[in-house]
């Protein structure tokens, strides 16, 4: 049995694809440019998250924090997610989120579900709450391993006592840096084949068998 098992957010814990896009499809804005530019080494975290938030800003200059938590109030869990972390709490096995997605979400569901830690990206804000149009970098979307090195040296478990569980090609350095990984619902053959175990019901409990 593990000690602790580490959750990418978007598509595992969240039913959502991804956090940001949930954002971008509520203002009728789409990322396409910056992602390419992105993928292509062109531009860093910090300037994709910059531009993220300026699509939201063209459409609402005042747009605030807690307009965007509202926004994400809509995406709902994976089926089986309370169960499973529910069931990990019960077998004394602790809980972790690693996410290039957005803080606020990672936040929400850590406290509904009661795990113990979350790392995820965050907004800046002034002093009336208002989207500023920076960002806070916890989660680098190419090299999410360090953050579960930080998860698992914040929590004192060992690498060899950890899972993690992912389903895209980012989270093939989570899986790297962890006993086990499991891909949960893979997105392409890469996760797939990178990984310990591949669960592809939409049920999270599925996973509950590998940990």
């Amino acid at each position: 049995m593990a000690r602790l098992v580490v959750f990418d957010m978007d598509g595992v814990l969240a039913d959502a694809e991804s956090s940001w896009v949930y954002v971008h499809q509520h203002f009728g804005v789409d990322n396409e440019d910056s992602l390419h530019a992105y993928l292509k080494g062109e531009i860093d975290d910090l300037e994709f998250i910059r531009r993220d938030i300026a699509l939201w800003k063209n459409i609402e200059p005042e747009i605030s924090e807690e307009r965007v938590r509202q926004v994400l109030g809509g995406v709902k869990l994976m089926p089986g997610a309370a169960r499973t972390v529910k069931e990990l709490r019960e077998s004394n096995v602790r809980t972790a989120i690693v996410s290039a997605g957005i803080d606020l979400l990672s936040e929400r569901i850590a406290q509904d579900l009661g795990i113990d830690l979350h790392l995820a990206n965050g907004l800046k804000t002034d002093s009336r709450g208002r989207l500023s149009g920076e960002g806070i970098l916890r989660v680098k979307l190419m090299d999410k391993g360090d953050a579960v090195v930080e998860a698992m040296r914040r929590l004192e478990v060992k690498p060899t006592d950890t899972v993690s569980v992912g389903n895209s090609r980012h989270d093939i350095s989570m899986f790297r840096k962890t006993g086990k990984g499991i891909a949960f619902r893979p997105m392409d053959d890469a996760v797939r084949t990178n990984a310990d175990f591949v669960v592809d019901e939409k049920k999270l409990t599925a996973i509950l068998d590998f940990v």
